[in-house]
């Protein structure tokens, strides 16, 4: 079943094209108003394709005249020197449009992409490639987005949908046993985890000792 982008990508592009376009595309007005264009965009090399809608977006927003025609969908490979789709319409509108377009399409193609080669690394087994919120500010439902376009899975939005018990959160809380039982005041019903990448040696506690669906967590850690 095809992935449903986000429901705050029309501000998400709206940002973006303010942010590029500020009081007006002064270099766009050098080119006669009804001049149109046409062209293609390929890929150089192989990739998982993600960013349709916010190309498609893109385009809307600047002029409804300019069509855009996909020879790939979100989540397919790309093999090198493909086209990706063909582009049509008002010169100006394509000018002003194509570098947030491509942008969008770059990042989040390349968030499958990288994603695509951990899901097919453990294919096969019962492992899941989950993601984090090092996204970049104001697209991580794109980027999470993108990151099942790849294959994989979605962890935790932000900080109100699961307790990740960090050093830090420990540290505060003045031991770990602290941090649990507050966590099971506050967010009885919300999954939690608890952080075991930055120590050598873990101890940690049984799942079943931390609020919700505990789990235990553990990241850059060497085999033993």
């Amino acid at each position: 079943m095809a992935e449903r982008p986000p429901a705050d990508l029309a501000q998400q592009v709206d940002a973006a094209l303010r942010e590029d376009i500020g009081s007006g595309d002064v270099t766009a007005t050098l080119v006669p108003a009804g001049q149109s264009v046409r062209g293609s965009v390929i890929t150089r090399e192989e990739a998982v394709l993600c960013g349709r809608a916010w190309a498609e977006e893109t385009f809307r927003r600047l002029d409804p005249q300019v069509r855009l025609t996909w020879h790939a969908a979100d989540g397919e490979r790309l093999l090198a020197n493909q086209v990706i789709f063909e582009i049509a319409g008002p010169a100006r509108a394509v000018l002003t449009g194509e570098r947030t377009a491509l942008n969008f399409l770059q990042l989040l193609s390349g968030t499958a992409t990288a994603t695509r080669r951990f899901a097919d690394a453990v294919a096969g087994t019962p492992c899941r490639i989950l993601d984090t919120r090092k996204t970049l500010p104001g697209l991580r439902s794109a980027q999470k987005y993108a990151v099942r376009c790849g294959g994989g899975d979605n962890h935790r939005m932000g900080l109100y949908d699961r307790v990740l018990i960090k050093e830090n959160h420990i540290a505060a809380a003045g031991s770990l046993s602290g941090a649990i039982e507050a966590a099971r005041r506050s967010a009885a019903t919300v999954p939690a985890e608890r952080d075991g990448g930055d120590y050598p040696r873990v101890t940690l506690e049984r799942p079943a000792q931390l609020p919700g669906r505990g789990v235990p967590q553990l990241d850059r850690l060497v085999p033993a």
